[in-house]
């Protein structure tokens, strides 16, 4: 399985942005994925999960109200849409892929198999 985000950049506080993730070599449609963050010097951090079908969707409690995930599932790809963004939003996000079929979103970072490589956020002041 190969994951490739993007859309990350340098954004002041209260913008937005839409971060992508595109998956290859298996049947996207069957399988969980998330976003998870990492800031420089402190552990990763989950961020969302949405599960196969897109019926259900989970998110950390500091990015509730203001971030959404979502799949396209004809695109074999997520979304972290990502509104009124804070400094404290500043990481390398990455999408994780959840292997076996049909499992539930998943907040726990050892849950998931294979990982992008990641994408770069910046939120200035």
């Amino acid at each position: 399985v190969q994951l490739q985000a993007s859309g990350g950049g340098l954004v002041q506080a209260g913008d937005s942005l839409r971060l992508s993730c595109a998956t290859s070599g298996r049947t996207f449609s069957t399988y969980t994925l998330g976003w998870f963050r990492q800031a420089p010097g402190k552990e990763r951090d989950f961020v969302a999960s949405i599960n196969w079908s897109g019926s259900a969707t989970y998110y950390s409690d500091f990015v509730k109200g203001r971030f959404t995930i979502s799949r396209d599932n004809a695109k074999n790809t997520i979304y972290l849409q990502m509104n009124n963004l804070k400094p404290e939003d500043t990481a390398v996000y990455y999408c994780a892929f959840r292997s076996g079929p049909y499992y539930s979103v998943s907040s726990n970072y050892k849950d998931y198999d294979y990982w992008g490589q990641g994408t770069q956020v910046t939120v200035s002041s």
